[in-house]
């Protein structure tokens, strides 16, 4: 199941596209830019070879350019932490962000070359004056397959820009979806254990 999620999570990963225009007043409808992204990123996705191929310095050229400042990491490690969260030390908090940021990309990364001729449909935003919390549901169509619902979840931050902090894929949470993983390996392990482990997979699959 995870893997599932990370495919069809990965093409909005990839988007960054709750960056605020540099001349913008107010953000732009969250719904109306993840329509307008994610069709762009397919379009390139289905044109860049080296996209295609799996091809580790362009995808991560892609990600670099336009992830690392629209994703809320701390906010997804502590989600993925749940309670255990509360029990790190503020280095080690930092340390498990720094270190789950990392798995993600990569995961993604490795994810990307598996779109071809995929289709999203965005279904209409309903918010109301002062929301800073939104979920943008949309629907995923692959050919010879049932549609899956992707939701996304933003935040509004201080500095006025929309910033992801979790996936839903077929009422799957990616975030959530690591909690019981790494609920076993802090009680096998501790904090630094599960710190340990996941640093081993970055390091595995660079």
């Amino acid at each position: 199941m995870k893997r599932f999620i990370l495919l069809f999570s990965s093409l909005f990963f990839l988007s960054g596209f709750w960056a605020l225009p540099a001349d913008a007043q107010t953000p732009e409808a969250p719904d109306q830019l993840v329509q307008s992204v994610v069709n762009e990123v397919l379009e390139v996705i289905r044109n860049d070879p080296k996209v295609q191929a799996g091809d580790p310095q362009r995808v991560r050229e892609l990600l670099d350019g336009k992830l690392l400042p629209h994703f809320d990491f701390r906010r997804m490690t502590m989600l993925a932490m749940g309670r255990n969260w509360r029990a790190a030390t503020p280095e080690q908090q930092n340390e498990l962000t720094e270190q789950f940021k990392n798995l993600l990309i990569r995961t993604y990364s490795n994810a990307l070359s598996q779109y071809r001729n995929d289709t999203i449909n965005v279904k209409p935003l309903r918010t109301r004056e002062g929301d800073k919390e939104v979920t943008v549901r949309s629907e995923v169509v692959r050919k010879g397959e049932s549609p899956v619902a992707v939701d996304y979840s933003l935040v509004l931050g201080n500095d006025s820009e929309w910033r992801c902090y979790d996936v839903t894929v077929g009422g799957v949470s990616l975030v959530t979806n690591y909690r019981d993983e790494f609920n076993q390996q802090v009680k096998a392990g501790g904090i630094d254990g599960l710190i340990q482990s996941i640093a081993q997979k970055n390091k595995g699959s660079a």
